[in-house]
Order: C-alpha cells, then sequence, then structure tokens
C-alpha cells in the first residue's frame, strides 16, 4: 500500500508533522506519485487503515446532495470527540484476499493465447495498461435481470478476444446488503461469467476497517440478517441487527415488522446495560419504522445507551456511517428509478433537526467519495498481480455507470475516463450527456458499446473483440476474421 503525502488529499497536517507543499491536490492525479519525501504517516498501532479526507461535508445535505470537497485532516487520534468523526473515511490498508469464483481457460487456448501474445507485445502491454470499473445496477443488471449486452462485455474481458488475453476489471457499486462472496456468486451465475471477490467492491466492502474504531455497532439493512453476518466478517466484534432490539422489546417499534423467522434468528439481550459505540447503515432498510426509531434513540441517547435521553445530544452522540449516498438506483420496476439509501438518510437527518433543532453530522462512504476510488485503485493492483502477475496500476481506467452524480462525478474527480450508458439512471436522447456531471469519455446505449469503443481507442480499431479458435500463431492470428 503506497504511503500519501498531505497534499495529495489536501489534508491539514496535525501539530508537529512537516508538510511538504505541492500541486493542486484535486488535480487529476493518481495516488501514490511521489510529490517529495515527506509522507503522512498512516496513524493506529496496527496499521491496518489508511484515512482518507471525507468529499463532501459531514453536515446534512438535505437541501444540496452534493458538496464541495472538505479539507479537513485525520482525526483518528481523537476520536473521543464526538465531533470529530466525520472529517475523515478509514478504508483498509489494503484489500482482503477472500475467495476466487473463477475458472480458467483450457490448456491448449491458454498455449495458443501465450504463443500469439508473444508474437503481439505492444498490444499486450496495451490491455494491461488499460482497466474497467463498471458500477452493476443499470450497467450490468437490473436487480435479478442480467442486461445481455453485459455478458458479452465480460466474456470478452476474460479473454475472448484476438490475444486471448484477460483485460483487468473491476466491479465497484454503490449496492450492499451480503457478503461479497455470496454477492459475487450471484453475479456469476447471473452474468455468466467467473467473478472474483478479489475484483469486487460494495458500498461497504471499505468499511471493514471501522472494526478498529469500534466494537459493538448497530448494523441495518439488507435481507433478514445477512448484514449481521458481513459485520462479522469485517471482523467488528458485537453486533447488533435491529431485529435483536425488537426481540428484546417489542414495544420499542409500535409498528414495526416482526416475523416468526425474525424470531428465530434473532439474538435479544439486555440492551439497556449495553454500550453503542457507532451505527452503520450497510443497505437500504426493509422496515423503516423500526429502523428510523432505533437509530433515533441512539443519536438522542446519553453516550450510546438505549432507554436514556442526553441533556446535550450534540456532545454525546455516537457516530453514524452511510455505505453510500444514491437518492434513485435503476430496478426491473419499467418507470422511472426507485427510492434507496439516501431518501433513507436524508429522512434520518430531517428527523434528527426536528427533534434537536440543529444538523446532522454523519460520514457517507461509496461512490462519488475519494476514499472508494482510492481503495479501488489497490484493488486493481492486487487484481493485476493475480491475472498477470504485475502489481502494477493501469493508467488508462474507464468508468462505466448510468448514474452521474455518483459513477460519473465521482470518476471524473479522481481522474478517470468516463463512460454514461442509458441502461439505468440516466435516460438521455441519443446524442445528450448529462448535463450537470458529464462523461468525460462518452454516452453509449450499453456497456458493450462503452467497452467496445474504449478497447479499440487503447488497442487499434482492427482489434478483434473475439478469441479465433483456429487460430495459428505462425501466422500472428491472420486467418482470424471474427470481429464482435
Amino acid at each position: 500500500m503506497p504511503r500519501f503525502d498531505d497534499s495529495d488529499f489536501a489534508v491539514v497536517s496535525a501539530p508537529g508533522t512537516p508538510r511538504t507543499e505541492g500541486p493542486n491536490p484535486f488535480a487529476a492525479v493518481r495516488p501514490g506519485v511521489s510529490r517529495g519525501n515527506s509522507t503522512l504517516a498512516i496513524p493506529g498501532a496496527n496499521g491496518n487503515t489508511v484515512e482518507i479526507p471525507a468529499s463532501r461535508s459531514s453536515i446534512s445535505d438535505a437541501a444540496a446532495l452534493m458538496h464541495n470537497l472538505s479539507l479537513s485532516p485525520s482525526m483518528k487520534e481523537r476520536r473521543g470527540s464526538r465531533n470529530s468523526f466525520g472529517t475523515s473515511l478509514p478504508i483498509p490498508r489494503s484489500p482482503r484476499h477472500s475467495r476466487l469464483l473463477s475458472k480458467r481457460a483450457g490448456v491448449s487456448q491458454d498455449i495458443l493465447a501465450s504463443q500469439v501474445q508473444d508474437m503481439s507485445k505492444e498490444k499486450v502491454a496495451a490491455a494491461k495498461n488499460m482497466a474497467f470499473a463498471f458500477d452493476i445496477d443499470g450497467v450490468l443488471a437490473h436487480g435479478n435481470e442480467p442486461i445481455e449486452e453485459a455478458k458479452l462485455a465480460l466474456k470478452m474481458l476474460n479473454g475472448d478476444n484476438e490475444l486471448g488475453i484477460k483485460i483487468p476489471y473491476i466491479l465497484l457499486t454503490n449496492g450492499g446488503g451480503k457478503t461479497e462472496i455470496a454477492r459475487c456468486e450471484q453475479l456469476a451465475g447471473l452474468l455468466e461469467s467467473p467473478i472474483s471477490t478479489d475484483q469486487f467492491i460494495q458500498s461497504h466492502t471499505p468499511m471493514q476497517a471501522l472494526a478498529e474504531y469500534y466494537e459493538t455497532v448497530l448494523v441495518c439493512g439488507g435481507e433478514d440478517f445477512k448484514v449481521r453476518e458481513v459485520a462479522e466478517t469485517y471482523g467488528f466484534k458485537n453486533v447488533v441487527h435491529p431485529k435483536d432490539i425488537l426481540a428484546w422489546d417489542p414495544t420499542v417499534s409500535p409498528w414495526g415488522i416482526f416475523s416468526e423467522k425474525d424470531r428465530e434468528n434473532a439474538k435479544p439481550r439486555d440492551f439497556s446495560k449495553m454500550k453503542f459505540d457507532a451505527i452503520l447503515i450497510f443497505a437500504d432498510s426493509r422496515d423503516y419504522a423500526t429502523d428510523f426509531q432505533i437509530i433515533m434513540d441512539l443519536l438522542l441517547s446519553e453516550n450510546g445507551k438505549l432507554l436514556t435521553r442526553a441533556k446535550d445530544p450534540v456532545a454525546s452522540r455516537i457516530p453514524i456511517y452511510f455505505s453510500q449516498g444514491d437518492l434513485v438506483f435503476p430496478t426491473n420496476h419499467k418507470g422511472p428509478p426507485r427510492l434507496t439509501q439516501g431518501s433513507f438518510r436524508i429522512a434520518i437527518e430531517a428527523q434528527y433537526k426536528a427533534l434537536t433543532g440543529v444538523e446532522l453530522e454523519r460520514v457517507v462512504y461509496g461512490k462519488p467519495e475519494r476514499a472508494t476510488y482510492t481503495y479501488a485503485d489497490e484493488v486493481l493492483k492486487n487484481w493485476m498481480e493475480q491475472i498477470h502477475n504485475e502489481n502494477t496500476l493501469p493508467q488508462n481506467v474507464y468508468m462505466v455507470g448510468d448514474n452521474p452524480q455518483s459513477d460519473i462525478i465521482g470518476g471524473n474527480m479522481y481522474g478517470w475516463n468516463t463512460c454514461l450508458v442509458r441502461t439505468g439512471v440516466f435516460q438521455g436522447k441519443e446524442g445528450e450527456n448529462d448535463a450537470h456531471n458529464p462523461a468525460n469519455f462518452g454516452v453509449f446505449d450499453n456497456v458493450l458499446e462503452a467497452v467496445k469503443a474504449a478497447v479499440r481507442k487503447e488497442l487499434g480499431q482492427d482489434f478483434k473483440l473475439k478469441w479465433n479458435p483456429k487460430v495459428n500463431p505462425v501466422l500472428h492470428g491472420d486467418d482470424s476474421s471474427a470481429v464482435a
């Protein structure tokens, strides 16, 4: 994992920390580029996390969904201050390898592809110097229904091309609610392509770094109790689900939903004696009434203790984290996009202000946060090492997304090439780009068209997007005429 200058993130150095002056930190400069000898020391005894300044204000933004980049420094050493938690987004120091869900090509094809690649070194180098980051909902699938062009695009990137080479790509989604293994297994079947957990980032994947900060957490969202499994996989020691509290005291939520299945899986305890350290929203709520009530109870409590009310709720407030900030997302619904976690967050903010008279300070992960893209760089490098034995970061990264307010604005700010597709949130007409957050590489009908355009830009207009099983390496593939 690279070390960073303060100037890389516009961080104000802590007292006594040397600081170097550098160019505009928000210019299209990739992390890891050296700017002198001074570096920002990674805080923490075991060095397992990196703190990235938040890309949006920690104050509620119900009136304005996007804010200018924050210039606040890391506050890990001051996390005892209840008002300091909104200044940085911890991410894992390096990706945690989990489980590879992939299949190798046939041995004979591997041998032939190796011979072809030996004779096409310039194209091979170009193929290794480009990469894709795909959003999922609205780009690769609509809910549990795949987008057919996505299957062809991934097949080509997985080696069904002129060189028989894998062109690196990762999945970078604001979705979540399941473990990375479970989601990858689902996507691999849906898209008919091998998907590795090591090339996959959900909105809450970087939030595993918070396990170093907090022990007892309330985790909300998602189907059934799956977010409990996610949090425990990340290393949180004491994970509480809202249904656990409802099982302990059904009167907590007058309009809550509590089924027999919930009763079987809930873990009730005497929560009046438990001190909560933080609230984590991993995915969309399935029981708004219960989640609203318990979250508000904890935000207004005395240092995270249920059944209490703080004399000064601002000074005593425990931190609350949201895994992403999208207001809407595409589904298989035939009408406009549906409301998602951003609307839930705005409701929490409005309730808190109505009850206290002050704005709620909170932290939002996911796209377009810089922390997500910094983590994506590390995932890309590790994936390059797995598929090409080279721990390097491709220079030409293409973000393919459907949401201008997350996929496109985030990629643009980070210096990536951005491709906007019309299969999700964005529904612009032919030739139209988004007026406020335009894609800098182009707008396309679907993900396959975006991938074709990017590959041919980097590898040449004559690059064949399909592997020819009859290719003759001696003729350098001249017998191949198949083009996707």
